[in-house]
């Protein structure tokens, strides 16, 4: 048994700890048939950590104690307990850790937290609730450009691969049956797709192709159904692994691909520490490992698709839709006009009632999108022009009808709807803007005979509802469908006909770069929804401004003028792909020393990058205040770091961390390559 180990800690602490081995210490794991002590390293362990109990993770053992320790060993602590039988992670993840902690400027313990199951002991995961999927149990017959790319992709010389293909040409199959041919050879895969897109098709489709040897990582287990499911990847019972952002980290033994399905999506990124992005963790572990990344989108990254124009990223494009349908005609409503079509009584234009009614009658089934939950937008005072917003962040309150509440949705908080403005008193109140429940009221006026199902987290409070309403879509059950970013990511339905995009504006109004980005993204992933079975998709899509170009080139299917125009545009201002990004965030409870922590570390910044003449290639923009200047009752300030080298902003951005001591009540959130400026 060793005498003392050296463990790391969920803390923002740039250091590790030392600990004492009790000789009777709870818990500690013996090889049952020799009796013979084993390794503690790999395992978790209970200590006592500034008076409080905290999980602690076991990277070393020794017997005797390093000479530089710089303190007595008679004031070690003691371990108080071990958790695990066997060891929760390896000496990859070890090494992974020590990456994270240089690249996103985390802590090693947060970075092994953010890999690891919370879970104490191994528990059932239960059984799945898959709904059916177009996808078959075996292989299916391969198009020529399938098998071109399947072929292509295992023969490639370079580490990262990109499958790019509308929806519905058949990408799913290629990846299937690219991980099948890695599984032959002894090798094990991850597959990676987002939360949102963790969909059930998916997942079905996975665990019917490749059965017990399939493991599913995702939000919805707990620590302990997630720890067995670790426990079976790390005993090779389970060689392909399916999941979102952070099964990126399973320990898989003998990996031999990556693949990341959706590649473009916001929600690889981590919004708390360690921000980790799940591409970067995937591209530096194939590349450690020497294995294939293959990643694929129908709506690449603007990032992936500079890197496919510059040669680093190998292309693969599917042209063809498989299953009988093609590309969806797609309509512009131009609800600023004032045509008779346009003309709206609520948010349904006529153009998009009439064709709704059509599609009804033809037996067919309609989606309708909206990006916004909520009945409407906010509540507001014509009179004054009040705009009740959250007293704990500057974000403008939604009314959701069903409970007579005007509700923030970042902290939750709510009160019920003011009877007169509370600025000035005036009677004359009401809502602007519309949200899902809103569009659900106008169409069950409209469509009384309808089977109407509105799909958001709002309304999906229990676990397997949003399973249950997608089957009754797909068998029949429901006519029209109307959602939120949940209805538009990757689910196939035959009888779909009519997709009706309520207002494609949006997000086009937000204070970030990567606006345009995101909602020509979303119009094109949406319009991938109708047509994929049968040649007649239609797609309305509702606009304030459709010669807007995210908007205009969407609708017209021209992604590649779209990137053309969106890199021109982006390597004009310097953002990225053209240069990187590392955001500083100061919170605090007090507006005043928010503001007064981020003008002091602009001058730590300014001292430090002119010190090391770097004035020239890193640039600072701000202290400003940020998009949502305040959530959860702390104002927010921030600090853009600008270069071509990623390392000089972590230089900058390492150096005011461990220099700067901030007041006790400011914390600084650190952001690599961020992917929201709000």
């Amino acid at each position: 048994m060793p005498k003392w180990v050296e463990v790391f800690i969920n803390v923002p602490l740039i250091s590790s700890f030392t600990y004492a081995v009790p000789s009777e210490i709870k818990g500690y794991p013996l090889v049952s048939s020799s009796k013979k002590d084993i390794s503690l390293v790999g395992l978790r362990a209970e200590v006592l950590f500034a008076n409080r109990k905290k999980t602690a993770f076991i990277t070393k053992e020794f017997d005797t104690l390093p000479k530089d320790l710089g303190f007595e060993a008679s004031k070690i602590k003691p371990l108080n307990r071990i958790i695990d039988k066997e060891k929760v992670f390896t000496l990859e993840q070890v090494k992974m850790a020590l990456w994270m902690e240089h690249y996103y400027l985390c802590s090693r313990g947060e970075a092994l937290s953010a890999m690891i199951p919370s879970g104490r002991r191994e528990t059932a995961c239960g059984s799945s609730s898959f709904t059916d999927t177009t996808i078959f149990n075996k292989s299916q017959q391969l198009s020529e450009e399938q098998k071109i790319a399947v072929e292509g992709i295992l023969n490639s010389s370079k580490l990262i691969n990109y499958l790019y293909g509308s929806t519905g040409t058949g990408k799913t199959e290629v990846f299937l049956q690219a991980a099948e041919h890695i599984l032959k050879n002894g090798k094990g895969v991850i597959y990676l797709v987002p939360e949102i897109g963790l969909t059930h098709q998916v997942i079905e489709s996975v665990v019917k192709r490749f059965g017990d040897t399939a493991a599913v990582l995702h939000s919805g287990l707990t620590g302990s159904q997630k720890l067995t499911e670790w426990r079976r990847i790390m005993h090779k019972e389970a060689r392909v692994i399916i999941g979102a952002r952070s099964a990126v980290f399973a320990p898989v033994p003998d990996l031999g691909m990556i693949i990341i399905d959706e590649e473009h999506d916001s929600s690889y990124k981590s919004g708390q520490s360690p921000r980790y992005s799940a591409r970067q963790v995937a591209m530096w572990r194939c590349s450690q490992l020497k294995i294939p990344l293959l990643m694929g989108s129908a709506t690449p990254s603007i990032e992936s698709w500079k890197s496919i124009k510059d040669g680093t990223i190998q292309k693969f494009t599917l042209t063809k839709r498989l299953s009988g349908g093609k590309p969806p005609e797609i309509e512009v409503v131009n609800l600023s006009d004032g045509s008779k079509a346009s003309k709206t009584e609520g948010c349904i234009s006529v153009k998009l009632e009439n064709e709704m009614r059509q599609t009804l009658e033809r037996g067919r089934q309609c989606i309708l999108f909206l990006n916004r939950r909520g009945f409407s937008h906010f509540y507001k005072c014509n009179t004054c022009g009040f705009e009740l917003k959250c007293k704990n962040c500057s974000v403008a309150l939604t009314y959701h009808r069903e409970e007579n509440r005007l509700k923030c949705h970042y902290c939750g908080w709510s009160i019920e709807p003011p009877k007169e403005c509370p600025e000035c008193g005036s009677l004359d109140t009401g809502y602007a803007g519309f949200g899902t429940e809103f569009i659900e009221n106008e169409v069950r006026a409209k469509f009384p005979n309808a089977q109407i199902q509105r799909v958001d987290t709002d309304l999906l409070t229990k676990k397997g509802e949003l399973e249950k309403y997608i089957k009754k879509f797909r068998d029949g059950k429901i006519d029209i469908m109307l959602g939120t970013q949940m209805v538009a990511k990757g689910l196939n339905f035959p009888n779909l006909q009519l997709v009706g995009v309520i207002l494609a504006d949006t997000g086009l109004h937000m204070p970030d770069f990567r606006a345009a980005e995101r909602t020509f993204s979303l119009i094109t992933q949406v319009a991938g929804r109708a047509g994929r079975f049968f040649p007649d998709g239609k797609v309305i899509v509702q606009s304030y401004n459709p010669k807007r170009p995210a908007i205009a080139l969407a609708c017209n299917n021209q992604l590649e003028k779209f990137y053309e125009d969106e890199l021109e545009q982006r390597k004009m201002l310097f953002f990225p792909p053209y240069s990187r990004l590392l955001r500083l965030v100061f919170r605090s409870a007090s507006q005043k020393v928010a503001e007064q922590s981020a003008n002091g570390a602009e001058e730590i910044l300014l001292s430090y990058i002119n010190k090391n003449k770097l004035d020239k290639s890193v640039f600072i923009l701000g202290p400003s205040e940020c998009g949502l200047a305040k959530i959860a009752a702390n104002y927010r300030f921030q600090i853009l770091l600008q270069g071509e080298k990623i390392s000089e902003l972590q230089q900058c951005a390492a150096n005011l961390l461990y220099n700067y001591h901030p007041p006790r009540a400011v914390y600084i959130e650190v952001d690599i390559d961020p992917v929201s400026l709000l």
